[in-house]
């Protein structure tokens, strides 16, 4: 049985000879047959000389250079594209995973998993971190059924069988083990220690909460009603209808008892339809317009992202610059 590590980077030119030794210590100690694969997203730094020295000197290693900083996502697609092993980890090259974890990984498969997804259940990271990364995991498990604490981990086990039906672009990497479960694959989780950072800084940013929630709704939307999208966008469409002609006949309604009662009303009551129409309609236009548009262009989002997973070649979603090692 062959191992493969798929390593993406951006900038980690101070952890990388660091993070190949802890993973030649275990592969070394428990005689594994595995190959590292090193995908350097577009890094400014010097990440991808180290990559080329570390290639030079152990023939398990290669390396994939992008031209641009493409993304997370399609650093992983390109890895899973080379991969020749059994099994498939993913890792951070920040040290914060921890390579020794893997044979207890290991173990966690042959209980008949497919997917194992590491879970940092004490985090090395701020609150502001950490509490909204909570949340949206909480979202993801709740919306999409798979539960594990952690789907963002960066540190994940796989059979290659997985990766070859999923195809990752844009920020879809957080949910491997939800696309996975879809297929029909058996996923699980495993308590990880999670290491401080030694070098360097983050590279996410409290816009990825916003970005990740909108992913999530695409996910939920493709998993769930992928192969009849009708069934939610028509159901939705007769809803807002239904509320629309509620909404006309509340002001209609409301026009003919002001109408009715117009010579009862005490002081001059010619403008008082008018005005009460006129309120209606601007708390109207106020009120729905604004959710209408949203819905719409969220409901164009689903559409076009139909039709992007049914089109898109994982191999077209990052251009290459350079390739080492075998």
């Amino acid at each position: 049985m062959k191992i493969s590590l798929v390593i993406p980077l951006y900038n980690e030119d101070e952890s990388l000879e660091q993070l190949h030794k802890e993973i030649c210590e275990v592969a070394d100690e428990n005689n594994y047959d595995i190959e590292i694969i090193f995908v350097d997203d577009g890094s400014t730094d010097q990440s991808w000389s180290v990559v080329e020295k570390l290639v030079a000197q152990d023939s398990r290693v290669s390396g994939i250079q992008f031209r641009r900083n493409f993304g997370k996502a399609a650093a992983l697609q390109a890895g899973f594209n080379a991969v020749n092993g059994d099994i498939v980890f993913t890792m951070d090259a920040d040290l914060q995973d921890d390579p020794k974890e893997i044979p207890d990984f290991l173990r966690q498969l042959e209980t008949g998993l497919d997917v194992v997804s590491g879970w940092k259940q004490r985090r090395h990271d701020p609150w502001h971190k950490v509490f909204p990364s909570r949340v949206f995991n909480g979202m993801v498990s709740f919306m999409t059924g798979v539960k594990l604490h952690d789907h963002n981990c960066g540190m994940k086990c796989y059979r290659r069988e997985v990766l070859a039906e999923i195809a990752l672009y844009g920020e879809r990497h957080r949910f491997i083990p939800v696309l996975a479960a879809a297929r029909g694959y058996k996923t699980g989780e495993k308590v990880i220690a999670h290491r401080a950072r030694q070098f360097g800084h983050s590279k996410y940013g409290f816009a990825r909460f916003a970005k990740g929630f909108l992913d999530l709704l695409t996910i939920w939307f493709q998993t769930r009603y992928g192969q009849r999208p009708q069934h939610l966008l028509g159901t939705v469409g007769l809803i807002l209808i239904a509320l629309g002609i509620i909404f006309h006949c509340i002001q209609i309604v409301g026009m003919v008892y002001f109408l009715w009662f117009e010579d009862s009303i005490a002081f001059n009551t010619s403008l008082l339809p008018k005005i009460t129409m006129l309120l209606q309609s601007v708390f109207y236009a106020a009120t729905s317009t604004p959710i209408l548009v949203g819905i719409t262009l969220i409901v164009l989002g689903f559409i076009a992202e139909l039709f992007t997973v049914r089109t898109i070649q994982p191999d077209k979603c990052y251009a290459v610059k350079k390739k080492v090692g075998k």
